[in-house]
């Protein structure tokens, strides 16, 4: 039986195993439908994706406690290679990090302050459960954005990482 710890880093392991292949998808589509606002949450592929890199450093910066990103949503992101940049230097830092973390220090808090405004008081436990829930919801989006393209797209369901080879 997996520590709590020791699951959670499943998880990340997961959302990043995920997050390659949603990158993978990404980088195969044409330049104009991979850029085309399909009026999806965030307008279309590479909206959400950047949003996706965007929250996760969000999350990192807050766990440690550094100032939200410089620019909201990723918008400083303008091509698929500089989200994909961004997202693995927050995968490799967020990886130190957790290597770093002991058990006890999951139910650790930290104070969350949306945009959206009110203040919360969250544990990593939380927080951690949070990243990659977001991250799934968000690469769900992008699986529905690459079928109205017509592209097809990964499979990027949990089940599916455990029967990896």
């Amino acid at each position: 039986m997996l520590s709590r710890l020791s699951e959670f880093r499943e998880l990340f392991a997961y959302n990043a195993w995920a997050n390659r292949k949603i990158f993978e998808a990404c980088a195969a589509l044409p330049e104009e439908q991979y850029r085309r606002d399909l009026k999806s949450s965030h307008g279309g592929t590479h909206g959400t994706l950047a949003h996706i890199v965007w929250a996760e450093q969000l999350w990192l910066h807050r766990w440690l406690m550094r100032p939200n990103p410089a620019v909201a949503q990723g918008r400083d992101l303008a091509t698929i290679a500089a989200v994909r940049v961004r997202w693995e230097e927050i995968e490799a830092e967020r990886g130190r990090f957790l290597a770093g973390l002991s058990e006890a220090q999951l139910e650790e808090t930290r104070t969350v302050k949306p945009s959206t405004g009110g203040e919360y008081q969250h544990t990593f436990s939380q927080m951690f459960h949070h990243a990659v829930d977001h991250s799934s919801y968000h690469r769900g989006q992008i699986v529905t954005l690459l079928r109205q393209v017509g592209a097809v797209p990964p499979v990027t369901g949990l089940i599916f990482f455990y029967r990896r080879a």
